[in-house]
């Protein structure tokens, strides 16, 4: 019988790793341009109407300053959780569920690159 691997290979994790930080580039490039078009909101500058609110909402012209500063907050909690995946990457612990040990798999890891749990352990721990 093979034995469960503990953890995924130095070379898996790289692949991770790359996966991670385009993540990462992408969030906070999102998170830069959001920022702006809150500190440009009151003013009437041709910013306001740039292809930043594509980002946002596909169709709609304006959001509101709350809408904006929340999605502005969810994206800083997604690039520390992306931070933290490439913490866990260079200590060798990235992929393994945090509830039960066992390996999270690739699949899962690709869709949520920062996942710190199985499916399984998700379910059951509600």
């Amino acid at each position: 019988m093979a034995e469960e691997k503990k953890r995924y290979s130095d070379a898996e994790l790289e692949e991770f790793r790359v996966l991670i930080e385009e993540k990462l580039k992408v969030a906070r490039q999102n998170l830069q341009q959001m920022q702006e078009v809150l500190r440009n909101q009151d003013r009437n500058d041709v910013i306001d109407t740039s292809p930043t609110y594509k980002i946002l909402e596909e169709g709609s012209s304006t959001q509101t300053k709350e809408e904006l500063t929340q999605l502005a907050e969810r994206q800083q909690k997604f690039i520390l959780s992306l931070e933290g995946a490439l913490v866990r990457i260079a200590n060798k612990t990235y992929g393994i569920s945090r509830i039960s040990g066992k390996l999270i798999p690739k699949e899962r890891l690709r869709a949520v690159p920062h996942a710190t749990t199985c499916i399984e352990d998700k379910i059951g721990n509600k």
